[in-house]
């Protein structure tokens, strides 16, 4: 069997392990680590704290610095509210198209790194090839997050990344990151015909709106000279206000859903530290004058960091060369290529398939989307021999 049809053979195997971000996927990693050992990868699989989840990082080649990490996530998003015309964990292959949930996000590309690892294992040489597949990315990128700290913990050190993020093989260098939260306001509840005498939360949570709005109008002028961004500014979005319960009643508890996606980790520092400093000096004393159990609180849901473009970039460089690329681009979505760049190695997104096509019904990825990702691996091991 060649290297294509071998791995489409595994992506069918990948799409039956219904790894849908809330549960487990233990049993797809369990899948990837024994066709690791196999052809002798150093496997290591480590759990989150429920047990129920794990990422996989593995190595052939030479324990020591440097070297070339192939990276996926192992979740899928819900199919549940979707009309597919096929079961979703079943792979059909119709008109030169393979279907299923995750066989464009991701698992087209993990099972290429699968089908090339024999000949990764028979041809590596001084720079070792790794294998990284984490969990809960859909959810927040949790697992690279923690996967990075084991990394560090344990001392290795890799020199590139490539994140195989469905890009229609495009070379990607940089997309900004995604920051979520939900400010939570705590007032004193009261009768609407006193309001005097009670802190109303939707209104310190409006104020708060407020300052999240000049806020983003006051990014524009942050914006890098050379952002090549679309818009080039760190932006701020209001996602929801929940709050209230009646015309007549103060409320006493009201949340702000909101996100911003930064093109530089200073403007998400700029940010962070000026809402804590009107809280601090404007919102929690007007609140507080009146009950000392008013407060503010931000939830963290998810800071992911964003893939900054550098000027010298070997995973850049690399990958161009090897999928024929004249030039690298940027795009919207984000990925755990930036939480790969801050272990400081260089990194790029790079895989088959359209982002267009995921997380919908009927999600596909075209056999030759995964012949050109197959291509490109099987350059990559003659390049590391």
């Amino acid at each position: 069997m060649d290297n294509l049809q071998n791995t489409i053979a595994i992506l069918g195997d990948l799409i039956a392990f219904p790894t849908i971000s809330p549960d487990s996927n233990l049993d797809m990693i369990a899948y990837l680590a024994e066709r690791l050992d196999s052809v002798g990868a150093c496997v290591g699989i480590y759990h989150d704290e429920t047990g129920k989840k794990a990422n996989l990082f593995a190595t052939l080649g030479p324990d020591m610095p440097g070297g070339v990490v192939l990276s996926g996530h192992t979740d899928v998003v819900p199919v549940s509210d979707q009309s597919w015309t096929s079961d979703p964990f079943v792979m059909d292959e119709r008109e030169g198209r393979l279907y299923g949930r995750g066989s464009c996000d991701m698992k087209g590309f993990i099972a290429a790194t699968i089908a090339l690892a024999p000949l990764f294992a028979e041809r590596v040489g001084a720079r070792p090839i790794h294998f990284a597949f984490t969990h809960d990315e859909e959810s927040g990128c949790f697992g690279a997050q923690a996967l990075a700290e084991q990394l560090r913990a344990k001392g290795v050190r890799p020199g590139v990344a490539l994140i195989g993020e469905p890009t229609s093989m495009r070379v990607i260098e940089g997309h900004k990151g995604c920051y979520e939260y939900s400010t939570h306001f705590t007032g004193l509840a009261g009768h609407g015909s006193a309001p005097d005498m009670g802190v109303n939360s939707v209104e310190y949570a409006a104020r708060y709106v407020t300052r999240l709005l000049h806020l983003k109008d006051a990014l524009r002028a942050r914006a890098p000279k050379d952002s090549r961004f679309d818009p080039p500014w760190t932006t701020i979005n209001v996602g929801a206000l929940h709050g209230g319960v009646a015309h007549n009643v103060i409320p006493s508890r009201t949340s702000v859903d909101w996100e911003m996606r930064p093109v530089q980790t200073s403007d998400a520092d700029y940010v962070k530290s000026d809402l804590e400093r009107y809280c601090e000096d404007e919102l929690l004393p007007d609140m507080r004058a009146i009950s000392d159990e008013a407060g503010i609180v931000t939830e963290i849901i998810a800071e992911v960091e964003g893939l900054e473009p550098a000027s010298e970039n070997e995973a850049r460089d690399i990958f161009m060369e090897l999928t024929g690329a004249n030039g690298a681009d940027l795009v919207a979505f984000g990925t755990e290529a930036g939480i790969f760049q801050t272990l400081g190695l260089t990194a790029v997104v790079c895989g088959p398939g359209s982002i267009e096509q995921a997380h919908k019904a009927d999600e596909n990825v075209s056999i030759d989307q995964l012949s050109q990702c197959v291509s490109m691996l099987e350059r990559l091991t003659a390049r590391i021999a």
